[in-house]
């Protein structure tokens, strides 16, 4: 058999798939063939795109944190999804807002990892007039303080969303 590439080809007589050595071609396709443009992607200048998370002195959260802050509308929306589906809404704060070693540095244990749960979950809540007048006060108690939403499953008894709804600016958070 000669050392070629080998490519699989129906060999007859049999419902299975044999090795066939010529096929180099057929793997590789020439790079300006309509067979090679067709399977490759090229946006060319054609696109715009959003410039979401600025990695320098910014910490990166979970999910939606690299957008821009929501605004209100934005999060009564994530809210109402979170009623769709029957979950929990719930709110926490914590004023240094990352997972951090300051207390002990044994393996496995780190500060921060668990943020302090604003109330008690919304239980029974109906609308997202509701949790929205619960963010307001959070802001207001603690106006330097990282606040993030949470969502409980009640019956898979689990957390299923979460998402940072307000970061304290640099200068009131240096000032505290």
């Amino acid at each position: 058999m000669s050392s070629g590439f080998l490519s699989a080809a129906p060999v007859a007589g049999l419902a299975s798939i044999g090795l066939r050595s010529d096929a180099f071609g057929k793997l590789f396709p020439e790079t300006g063939s309509v067979q090679w443009r067709a399977r490759t992607v090229s946006n060319g200048s054609r696109v715009h795109c959003m410039k979401t998370w600025n990695p320098i002195n910014n910490k990166k959260f979970e999910a939606l944190s690299y957008l821009p802050p929501l605004a209100e509308e934005s999060i009564a929306k994530e809210v109402d999804y979170m009623l769709s589906k029957g979950w929990i809404p719930a709110l926490e704060f914590d004023e240094v807002g990352e997972v951090h070693r300051a207390n002990s540095r044994n393996p496995g244990y780190y500060d921060g990892r668990y943020w302090t749960l604003w109330k008690l979950p919304m239980f029974g809540c109906t609308d997202s007039a509701q949790v929205l007048q619960e963010i307001g006060e959070c802001k207001k108690a603690y106006p330097n303080a990282y606040i993030r939403m949470l969502a409980f499953n009640s019956k898979r008894q689990c957390q299923c969303m979460s998402f940072v709804i307000h970061k304290p600016s640099t200068t009131s958070a240096a000032n505290a």
